[in-house]
């Protein structure tokens, strides 16, 4: 009998007693191998010397002191090395302890901003249909993940509008170029704007790529730029959650670099500490910053454990390890050969709709016909079923249904450590392609 209130409350998950490496292993014996990350957490696999090392340093000088009272070395050195060098133009950090959190500041941020800027009648967020920026009631109502929003719907606040998401493979029209679609998205993103009144627009917020609720789904060409050129045009601020898909997650230490635009506000968190702490935050554009000075100057927001000195130790390690051992760069060499690999074995396949994803971060969207890209019932719960078959075979994944709508649809996530080697990447392909063959046999 368990007393945890695990996700699932009538079956207790496996309890993991040792990692090493990209392999994890349970309390009977059994060894997988941890080709999601967790959720795309833990980019340097587990048991990492160097960050084990910089945090055992840490809790001997330093556990705790509250920022009411102190800044802590580790945090700052954490902002020096994420923002001191203002990329694209953000200037300053503000730590948290989840992406949920860091979500939730850069709402709060991007509020007051517009009251510190003689703007207070700006109250209202966009966002996406699809999308997850967390699961706090506040980051929650800017999501729009449909299973998840379902039960709190009532609580949840109105000041949050979705548009559609960048979806090539579903949304499309027939024949319609990837410049025609851009542009219908950027229209209907204009018409959001002129329904609720531009002048009433806080912020635009999307995920950079879209993350579990719609499995790794890259914007097309000319997206981005297409859709900050609308905030502009209104004064608006663009939010970019890189929750998952930041900090080298997709080849670049942000992803916001492959699309030829800079946010106002960036979330991160997950690669940010490598799962070695709970640690996210959001980093910010000058501008934003300076209305603040120039206004309260303060920011009136706050957590018990913000800039928690040894969650910042372990994300500073994290951060120099990625950059000491060059792994940005096997990020984009392991993720070709990922890509590659997933074609080769999945890509014909007659259960396998689309193979998506950038860097080390790729999903395999699972239909009943590839033609057609008719869906499964809901009810077989096709993407627990591959979760189920590759973890028999020594292989995590991460599984998410309702990708169309929030009911219909499975996908299945693959998100490896930057560490992963060719042979490891070869066997992560190999046992995940079985574990698929497997799940939908006789379906």
């Amino acid at each position: 009998m368990t007393h945890i209130v695990h996700r699932n409350l009538r079956q207790a998950p496996p309890v993991a007693v040792s990692g090493h490496g990209i392999w994890l292993r349970d309390a009977s014996g059994h060894e997988v191998i941890d080709g999601s990350g967790g959720a795309a957490v833990a980019c340097l696999g587990h048991g990492h010397p160097h960050v084990v090392a910089a945090m055992k340093a840490q809790i001997d000088r330093l556990c705790y002191a509250h920022t009411a009272l102190f800044s802590a070395e580790p945090a700052e050195r954490l902002a020096d090395m994420l923002v001191g060098h203002a990329p694209g133009g953000l200037t300053h950090a503000y730590f948290v302890s989840s992406g949920s959190e860091g979500m939730e500041a850069a709402l709060k941020i991007a509020r007051q901003w517009a009251i510190e800027s003689g703007q207070p009648q700006r109250a209202k967020f966009i966002a996406r249909r699809q999308s997850y920026h967390g699961n706090t009631l506040g980051a929650l109502a800017a999501g729009g993940n449909a299973m998840r929003r379902a039960p709190y719907a009532p609580i949840l606040s109105d000041a949050f509008s979705h548009v559609s998401p960048c979806f090539a493979y579903r949304d499309r029209r027939d024949g319609e170029s990837d410049a025609d679609y851009v542009a219908r998205l950027a229209e209907e993103l204009e018409a959001e704007f002129q329904r609720l009144g531009p002048q009433n627009v806080i912020a635009f917020c999307a995920e950079t790529v879209v993350g579990a609720t719609l499995g790794c789904a890259t914007a097309l060409p000319g997206y981005f730029p297409a859709m900050k050129a609308v905030c502009e045009r209104h004064g608006a601020l663009l939010i970019l959650d890189e929750v998952m898909s930041g900090m080298g997650r997709t080849g670049t230490l942000h992803a916001w670099e492959q699309e030829g635009i800079t946010p106002d506000i960036q979330v991160i968190a997950k690669g940010l500490g490598g799962g070695y702490q709970p640690i996210g935050g959001i980093l910010v554009h000058g501008r934003v910053i300076e209305a603040l000075t120039k206004g309260s100057g303060t920011f009136k927001h706050g957590h018990t454990y913000q800039a928690h000195p040894v969650a910042c130790a372990a994300a500073v390690a994290v951060q120099e390890a990625i950059r000491d051992e060059k792994l940005l760069e096997n990020v984009r060499a392991m993720g070709a050969r990922l890509e590659q690999g997933l074609i080769e074995r999945l890509g014909n396949h007659a259960k396998v709709g689309d193979i998506r994803g950038r860097g080390l971060f790729w999903a395999v969207e699972l239909v009943r016909d590839h033609a057609s890209k008719a869906v499964f019932d809901p009810a077989l719960a096709v993407n627990e079923r591959v979760k189920h078959e590759a973890f028999a075979r020594g292989l995590a994944c991460y599984p998410m249904g309702g990708t169309i709508d929030g009911k219909h649809g499975d996908h299945v996530i693959l998100a490896p450590p930057y560490v992963v080697t060719a042979g490891q990447v070869d066997m992560i392909v190999e046992r995940f392609g079985d574990a698929v063959d497997a799940a939908v046999a006789g379906l």
